[in-house]
């Protein structure tokens, strides 16, 4: 995928370039937590910025939770549907959003990317690492 930051995978493979512009999905990611900013990341949750919210609404991401395992290490897990048909251009939109990238500063550095030479939400590699959905029963 060419979109930068948040939802980047890191080495999408073919058949996951093949669903790249199509309609709804379900999407997983992971990051570690630093143990000393489990607190202020959750600070910052409980009162997401106005301006970030409606960027997320307007790149078509619906149900958007992010969980926090404690085990073995402090771990995020977050999850949230697409329901557009361009998923390139909206997550290229987000990127682009200065309220979005003052954000993704904000909150890097309270995490760990697992992804091999990942710099930041707003720069490739992904920061997030990406998963398989392997069941699923709604």
């Amino acid at each position: 995928m060419s979109s930068k930051g948040l939802w980047q995978p890191k080495q999408p493979d073919s058949a996951s370039m093949n669903k790249t512009n199509q309609g709804p999905r379900r999407i997983g990611q992971w990051l570690y937590l630093r143990p000393e900013k489990i607190e202020e990341y959750k600070k910052c949750h409980a009162a997401v910025w106005p301006e970030v919210l409606a960027q997320i609404a307007d790149s078509n991401v619906k149900d958007y939770s992010i969980f926090l395992s404690m085990h073995p290490r402090p771990t995020l897990f977050a999850s949230f549907k697409y329901v557009g048909h361009k998923f390139d251009e909206d997550m290229a939109r987000m990127a682009a959003n200065p309220k979005v990238q003052e954000w993704w500063r904000m909150t890097d550095g309270m995490q760990e990317s697992p992804v091999d030479g990942a710099v930041g939400s707003a720069s490739g590699p992904g920061w997030w690492g990406q998963t398989e959905e392997v069941f699923y029963v709604e």
